[in-house]
């Protein structure tokens, strides 16, 4: 059971995320139309990332949801480095480390 840790804690903040982008607050907003995106698609940001936690929660899906979340967190990793906005780096990163370590542990 302790190796299910990570992906329930993987799901947790990818469920976390996506709440957060999908409020879509001025700033998340602002966020997306500084990166080249219109302001409503941190809403599909958001939906995607709740998804990839839905996705993740059922064993059924686990591998498509790590598939989906990795795209989304690449996607994500290339966008903030061609803004050079690299604030967003370190959150983005720790992703990147869930994942890999949760699917490891799949």
């Amino acid at each position: 059971m302790p190796s299910m840790l990570p992906t329930w804690f993987l799901a947790a903040t990818f469920l976390g995320a996506g709440m957060f982008n999908a409020i879509g607050t001025p700033g998340v907003r602002m966020s997306f139309v500084r990166w080249g995106f219109p302001g409503w698609w941190c809403r599909v940001t958001g939906a995607l990332e709740i998804l990839v936690a839905v996705l993740i929660a059922l064993p059924a899906s686990r591998q498509a949801g790590f598939i989906l979340g990795t795209i989304i967190i690449a996607s994500a990793i290339l966008t903030v480095v061609r803004r050079r906005d690299f604030s967003h780096l370190a959150p983005l990163g720790l992703f990147a480390v869930l994942l890999a370590v949760a699917e490891a542990a799949f």
